[in-house]
Parts: C-alpha cells; sequence; structure tokens
C-alpha cells in the first residue's frame, strides 16, 4: 500500500507565481519583449561589480556575521538617518535579499491564527508568506478611482481602519505599491500609526520601492513617505528593503531590515537558521552602491519618469481607450497597472500576448482576485523597447477583437 509523501497542508495551498507561469512560457525566445517581471534593462554599474569581483579576487569567500559586515549597516544607518529620522547600526540586520526579511519577519513575528491585514493587490510573494506561518490573512483592496481628471488607484482608509480590529497582529503595506504605483500620504500614515499604536499593532512596512518616486519637489531628497519619518524609537515599526531596484541590483540578493532594538537578539538567531549571513562579497558591492550611488538613483528616477509618461500617454491614448484599457499613472515604483474593461482572464489573455504577439506582461490575477481584469507592465526600460511593446499589444489588439472575454 502505498502513502503519497506530502509538504504541509499549508504550503500546498500557496499560490504558484503566474508571473513565472508566463515568463515560463516566453523565456528563452529571441522574439519576446520581457516586460513580466520586475526589473530594469540596465545592468548593474561597473563601480559597484567592480568591487564585488576584487572582493572574490582577493578571496572573500567566507561567512561573515548574521547582521551582516559592520562596514554596510554602518553605511545603511547614515543612508537611512539622511532619509529619516537618525538611526543607528544597531538597528539594521542585513539579509539575503528583500523578500529574505520580510520571510525573517514572519517567522519573528507571526503565530499560527494571527490575523494579519494587508493591502492589495499586491506582490504575490507578500500575501503568502504569512500563510506559511499559518496566519489568517485579510485584505483590503485599493479602488481603481476614475472620478479625477485622471483615473488612480486610491485606499479607502476607512475601510483599512475597520479591518484593523483589537488583537490583529500586523499591517502589512507596501507603499509605492507593486502592482499599482499607489503611494501613501504622510496624512494617512499618521492615522495609520496611531491607529495601531492604539491597538498594539504592529506595522510591517516593505519600502522597496521607497526611492522610485516622481512629481516630486525640486530640490529634494526623491523619497516616499515612510513610516521612519514619524515612529517612535522601539516601537511596533518594522521596515525591510532592499538593493534590488535603487541601485540596479536585482540579482544580487541584498537587503536589509531596520527594527526595534527589543528583535535583535532574536532576528539574529533566526538569520542563522535560515541563511546564516549574506556573502561577504555582495555586502562590499552594497557598501559602495550606498555610500557612491546617489548618481544612480537619480539617474534611475529621470530615466523611469520619462518611461512612465510615455507609456501612460499611449495607453490613454483613443486607440487604446475605446479598446477598454483604463490606465492610471503612477505615483511610484516601476509599473503600470492598466485595467481593460470587460477582461475576466488576465492570465489567459497574458498567455496569448506572448505566443501572439511576443509581448510578455504580468497578469493582474498574480497579485491577487483584486488584481483580476487588470495587467501590469514594468516600464524599467528604453523608450525604443517600451515603443515596440505599445506597438505589439496595438497590433494584437487591432488583430485579436475576441481576445477579451465578454
Amino acid at each position: 500500500m502505498s502513502h503519497a509523501v506530502q509538504s504541509r497542508a499549508p504550503i500546498q495551498a500557496l499560490r504558484a507565481s503566474r508571473i513565472r507561469e508566463v515568463a515560463n512560457a516566453g523565456m528563452g525566445r529571441a522574439d519576446v519583449l520581457p516586460f513580466w517581471f520586475g526589473e530594469p534593462d540596465e545592468v548593474t554599474p561597473d563601480f559597484i561589480r567592480d568591487v564585488a569581483k576584487q572582493a572574490l579576487d582577493d578571496g572573500d569567500t567566507f561567512y561573515t556575521q548574521n547582521f551582516g559586515l559592520p562596514a554596510l549597516r554602518e553605511a545603511l544607518a547614515v543612508y537611512s538617518s539622511r532619509l529619516h529620522q537618525p538611526t543607528d547600526a544597531a538597528n539594521i540586520a542585513v539579509t539575503s535579499s528583500g523578500v529574505s526579511a520580510l520571510m525573517l519577519i514572519a517567522q519573528l513575528l507571526m503565530n499560527p491564527g494571527d490575523r494579519v491585514v494587508i493591502v492589495t493587490p499586491l506582490w504575490p510573494n507578500l500575501v503568502e508568506i504569512p500563510k506559511i506561518m499559518n496566519a489568517e490573512s485579510v485584505t483590503v483592496s485599493l479602488k481603481l478611482d476614475t472620478t479625477g481628471a485622471e483615473p488612480s488607484w486610491e485606499l479607502d482608509l476607512n475601510e483599512l481602519l475597520d479591518a484593523l480590529t483589537p488583537g490583529t497582529r500586523a499591517l502589512l503595506l507596501n507603499s509605492p505599491n507593486n502592482p499599482t504605483g499607489w503611494t501613501i500620504t504622510r496624512e494617512q500614515q499618521q492615522i495609520i500609526l496611531a491607529h495601531c499604536r492604539k491597538h498594539g499593532i504592529w506595522l510591517m512596512a516593505d519600502d522597496v520601492y521607497e526611492r522610485l518616486v516622481y512629481d516630486q519637489t525640486a530640490g529634494h531628497i526623491a523619497c516616499a513617505p515612510s513610516f521612519l519619518d514619524i515612529a517612535e524609537p522601539d516601537e511596533r515599526v518594522v521596515s525591510t528593503n532592499s538593493f534590488s531596484k535603487s541601485w540596479l541590483m536585482t540579482g544580487w540578493r541584498l537587503g536589509w531590515m531596520q527594527v526595534p532594538t527589543s528583535l535583535m537578539a532574536d532576528l539574529g538567531k533566526l538569520i542563522e537558521y535560515n541563511t546564516s549571513c549574506a556573502p561577504g562579497f555582495v555586502q562590499k558591492a552594497g557598501v559602495v552602491a550606498v555610500e557612491r550611488g546617489e548618481e544612480i538613483i537619480t539617474h534611475t528616477i529621470a530615466r523611469y519618469s520619462k518611461a512612465r509618461d510615455y507609456l501612460f500617454d499611449q495607453l490613454s491614448s483613443p486607440f487604446f481607450r475605446d479598446a477598454g484599457i483604463i490606465a492610471p499613472r503612477p505615483k511610484g515604483a516601476m509599473y503600470l497597472f492598466f485595467r481593460i474593461q470587460g477582461e475576466q482572464d488576465s492570465l489567459a489573455l497574458c498567455k496569448r500576448l506572448v505566443a501572439d504577439a511576443g509581448l510578455g506582461l504580468a497578469p493582474g490575477s498574480a497579485f491577487g482576485p483584486e488584481g483580476e481584469g487588470a495587467i501590469r507592465w514594468c516600464f524599467a526600460s528604453s523608450l525604443e523597447r517600451l515603443t515596440l511593446g505599445v506597438q505589439r499589444l496595438e497590433n494584437f489588439l487591432k488583430n485579436h477583437p475576441t481576445a477579451r472575454q465578454p
């Protein structure tokens, strides 16, 4: 008699990545334009790569401290203090990627059965992580507002506060948001933080896109409003971040988190039991990125701003409007998340776009049921590639009048 060997039930119930499902259908095909992943079409700058290569040549292939190299922790503390309130290296932990930081925080704070409120649509990894811990995920969805001069994704603050009931363990919030580009306001943050303080709710902020904000006041450092700007020392606020987006380092898998002092000892244990440490040669590249990389961020924001406006203008043109596309202009991040009126199966549509148009986009359903009917387009790309992508989408819609479900 055979018995099936299976993983834990919560793991079996995790959603597989629909972004990967689409990408797997097109990766390796030279004729496909890939806009499905959240990464730029530019490689990491030479001065960062050169440091890592030199570290390897110097034999830097050994373990490092659990919390990261002291030089990197100090550089990150200086960096965070420049953007937000002053902090210390003792509150910084380096991790092997931003998503590892999120997983570590979930392991640190979430018990089976804990109630975790999540603002969606959202990168699927963030939605699924609490489920790994047997926590209960409750979602509050952003709404597509079409009443203004331009459509926009908006948060119903009262709905969120109603969901943050006494006994809720944590709020998980990503701003600027992947996939919508929605960016929280300072006023909203103040109200949310006061509410979480009142009820003892942990606030877990995914700040990976905090530097990718547009329409900022000239002369100000480009940075989205952060709970680190207003939180008191050692209260229930955790910020996770990554080198991937700001410094064009997606493949390096290097991140960090800023946490209250009281959590650091237990966090060190978890880092030891998960990855032990991030690679030393990668961390040394991280040091130079933080200390010398502000020009990269300035260049990236200017480049993405032009790309955002171009793609927004194109998808807001009469042809695409007549095709049922509603395209909000994102305030931050690197994605345009547009709805297609009448669309009922974004996964099937994105697979058809790969097969028939050579265009790789991410299905809205990958970001939860709240994202169905929408498609995410990563605009971290040259205008030339975006132009070709727009042309392929237009030709597809012209040649496939029944592409969308009725």
